[in-house]
């Protein structure tokens, strides 16, 4: 047992880019892909994976300085310091109920999927983080690890539900077929997202309004392609950092990149992919009757969409004018400005890529998150320090953990006046189910109509 133990956590440690390929593999093995198709696949989602990651990373890398450097020149003065969900994570990683947390989140999934109460397996499993953090600060809070474990398993619960939900949404927006995306950085967003849009679509005038990028390319020509917008906005966000010439140009290049490389990548990974899922599909027929299995991965294979990069790339100055003028916010946005792509990836999929409705609702998801961060700050820095991870003065928080809606709704339902708060949280993801369920069922009568067409 110890060596298993040993072995999972190398395997942990190696990250996502290891952690894929063998994941991927076994997958496939068990539906019946031959062992060698099985590795290929595996390594080239790997690999496909780690080519997003380093696009990403080149995006973080040049967007986080010029981030910060807006926050500066804009003078704003917050006491809530946003230190990134990589700290976060380090915090999660380090708590000593951890190892019991993922085994209930794993349990629960495979409980989840034999009850056929979801189709979503998760093999993200470096992405647990988001659901275990929840019941890490619950354990912190209450002092009771029975506490912790129901609140994780709830968060598990919830993530599987909204990643069957949003999966169509994947496959027919982002053109991923058989994969659902259980990260809640980017699913927590739907909570807003989706009823608000219905909102937005029954408000006289609003709901006429619908740019998209293809209508940038339509009347701006040269200037609307996505490689063109990626540089325009790149120079304009370096003009907000007050960047000398040169590295105005340089942060407008790497954008422009970015907006090329991200969907190159995901070409690849769809490669690694689809034999898998096809595999995937036909057991599934044969097997269980028909129903179908989707391959819980994480919102980094979507985040590229060129749609979701221009709607961060101006949702992001926004967020930062917005966090000194919110009433009741604290949070300084700092270090998670460039994760921002994943918070409006499944907002752009909501809208159908209307980029008024994306800045409306990716501003109200970001102003959310700031609320939530001021709220849960205190014990998240607490929790920071007992781990020891010392980050210097103040308050910390992030644009992950509990800052998240779902996981701040999930969090005050434990810790709270529970006919208060799990009431309130039932709405809220009964609500969300509600909507999805409209949208579903309104994509699917329209594949229907253009098939019998």
């Amino acid at each position: 047992m110890q060596i298993i133990y040993n072995i999972f956590n190398v395997i942990l440690d190696a990250g996502a880019v290891v952690m894929l390929p063998i994941i991927i593999t076994i997958v496939g093995l068990i539906f019946q892909v031959k062992l060698s198709k099985a590795f290929r696949s595996g390594l080239t989602i790997g690999i496909g994976f780690a080519g997003i990651n380093l696009v990403i990373n080149m995006l973080k890398s040049n967007l986080d300085p010029a981030a910060q450097a807006m926050v500066e020149n804009f003078g704003i003065k917050l006491d809530i310091l946003d230190v990134g969900w990589g700290a976060i994570a380090a915090v999660t990683w380090s708590s000593p109920i951890i190892a019991i947390l993922i085994f209930c989140i794993l349990a629960t999934n495979i409980i989840m999927l034999a009850l056929k109460a979801t189709d979503t397996l998760d093999v993200d499993i470096w992405n647990y983080h988001h659901m275990a953090i929840v019941g890490i600060m619950v354990y912190f809070v209450t002092k009771n690890v029975a506490l912790g474990i129901a609140a994780t398993v709830v968060m598990a619960i919830v993530t599987f539900k909204m990643s069957d939900w949003t999966a169509p949404l994947v496959e027919e927006y982002f053109g991923i077929p058989g994969v659902s995306l259980p990260t809640m950085s980017a699913l927590s967003s739907i909570v807003i997202a989706a009823p608000l849009n219905w909102i937005l679509d029954r408000i006289p005038g609003i709901n006429k309004i619908d740019f998209e990028i293809k209508d940038a390319q339509k009347y701006l020509g040269f200037f609307g392609e996505p490689t063109m917008m990626g540089l325009i906005l790149g120079c304009i966000i370096g003009v907000l950092a007050k960047y000398n010439l040169a590295s105005i140009l340089s942060l407008g290049v790497n954008m422009a990149a970015v907006m090329v490389l991200i969907p190159k990548m995901t070409s690849l990974f769809m490669e690694g992919l689809m034999p898998i899922s096809e595999a995937a599909k036909n057991f599934t027929q044969k097997k269980f009757k028909g129903r179908k299995f989707l391959i819980g991965l994480d919102a980094a294979v979507v985040v590229g969409n060129p749609d979701v990069i221009t709607t961060s790339l101006i949702v992001i100055p926004m967020t930062i004018l917005m966090a000194a003028v919110l009433p009741g916010n604290r949070v300084l946005p700092f270090a998670d400005l460039a994760v921002v792509t994943f918070r409006v990836a499944l907002v752009v999929a909501v809208t159908r890529g209307n980029l008024f409705k994306n800045i409306i609702m990716g501003l109200v998801c970001t102003g959310a998150i700031l609320l939530a961060g001021t709220a849960t700050a205190p014990v998240l820095t607490e929790l920071a320090l007992s781990v020891g991870l010392d980050l210097g003065e103040g308050l910390i928080t992030s644009f992950a953990a509990t800052s998240l809606t779902v996981s701040f709704l999930v969090y005050k339902a434990f810790i709270s006046n529970l006919y208060i708060s799990v009431p309130l949280l039932v709405l809220v993801v009964g609500g969300t189910w509600m909507v999805m369920s409209r949208i579903n069922k309104k994509k699917a009568e329209m594949a229907a109509q253009g098939e019998q067409a």
